[in-house]
């Protein structure tokens, strides 16, 4: 089937979750024999990923305004028009905001599969109009989309509760089991020592919470400890330069936007990983830190509250005297690594179930 989607920003190597979902998802759909093009938005387009495949993923590029406000659903509108013009079968958009123009994909007779990665109008980033029409998009794609897929429980009642879409297919996030790093240069090239920092990875929004995890950090005593946050800011904002200033009058040490090996190495000689957001549909980066059997420490928001975590696992959102107490706790116990039940987020499982929602609609 040829299969055309848009959403994302793109791939490879940009920064985002519904990115690294895409990342890993589309190559094993390819391999499947789907003719796959991701379209990926002009603007996060950089002369060293100007590519026009990607493991048997083609690429399309096109224009896509580098603000937040109008830069996804100018992109849409542009990708909805390339996939009718190359008669797509399917037409699979990723995320609410993009949703919105769901009614006139299926104007243009394109068969439509919507995925939910979640409530982003939630989101501290968007003002009330934002939030508005990100509410609007879900209902669009929630009564428009020939099939829909949701990446959690938390999403699906949401469907069923809000518009009666009983027939969502839940359809989890997934992890690769990584190769544990035995070389330390990079964090070395940090400052740091292997099992003695704590580490965040993100994008610098608000709703992320790591100016909350920087304050508690800094409640606590750091008995030699640093703190890390990988990542960076896609639109350089009042938050995210604040989010700077704040660690550097803290030390923490700010690794920018990594993949690839660098986030290997952190990952692999970190003493904790804490995820302190307000929102998530379902965090790859958390199950990232479990296939690496790090102790974890995260927000007792919905989304976080997977099976294989412990009660101890988890903290008060938004209470930064909450955070400091777990922070102490957790460091105070001995450094050990934990086996996660990860079973449910393969990816090579989760794309024999997409395949399935695309045959649905031949």
């Amino acid at each position: 089937m040829k299969i055309v989607v848009t959403g994302t920003r793109g791939i490879p190597n940009i920064q985002g979750g519904v990115e690294t979902h895409c990342e890993e998802l589309y190559p094993r759909l390819a391999a499947m024999g789907h003719d796959v093009t991701v379209v990926r938005r002009s603007c996060y387009v950089t002369p060293q990923n100007r590519i026009a495949q990607y493991k048997g993923v083609k690429l399309k590029d096109i224009y896509a305004p580098r603000k937040k406000s109008i830069e996804a659903i100018v992109h849409t509108f542009l990708a909805i028009l390339y996939a009718r013009r190359v008669h797509a079968d399917v037409l699979h958009i990723h995320a609410i905001g993009p949703a919105l123009l769901t009614p006139f994909a299926r104007l243009l007779g394109l068969k439509v599969v919507m995925t939910h990665h979640g409530p982003d109008y939630d989101r501290q980033k968007w003002n009330k109009v934002a939030k508005a029409m990100l509410r609007l998009g879900e209902r669009m794609g929630a009564r428009f989309a020939n099939e829909v897929i949701v990446i959690s429980t938390v999403i699906d009642h949401i469907l069923r509760e809000k518009y009666h879409r009983e027939n969502a297919h839940l359809i989890y996030n997934g992890v690769n089991i990584p190769t544990v790093a035995e070389t330390n240069d990079y964090i070395r090239s940090l400052g740091l020592e292997p099992h003695r920092y704590v580490l965040a990875v993100g994008r610098f929004v608000e709703e992320k919470g790591f100016d909350l995890l920087i304050k508690a950090f800094a409640g606590i005593p750091h008995d030699g400890y640093k703190l890390v946050i990988a990542g960076d800011a896609d639109h350089e904002d009042h938050y995210s330069t604040l989010l700077k200033q704040l660690a550097r009058e803290h030390d923490v040490v700010l690794t920018g936007f990594i993949r690839g090996a660098r986030l290997n190495e952190l990952f692999s000689q970190a003493r904790l990983f804490v995820l302190p957001s307000f929102h998530e549909g379902l965090p790859i980066v958390l199950l990232e830190a479990l296939s690496y059997r790090l102790p974890v420490l995260v927000s007792d928001i919905p989304a976080n509250r997977l099976s294989c975590l412990a009660p101890s696992d988890f903290f008060a959102t938004d209470d930064v005297t909450s955070l400091e107490e777990a922070l102490r706790r957790k460091l105070a116990e001995g450094d050990t690594r934990t086996t996660y039940d990860l079973s449910p987020y393969n990816w090579d499982y989760i794309a024999t179930q997409v395949d399935a929602v695309y045959r649905r609609l031949r």
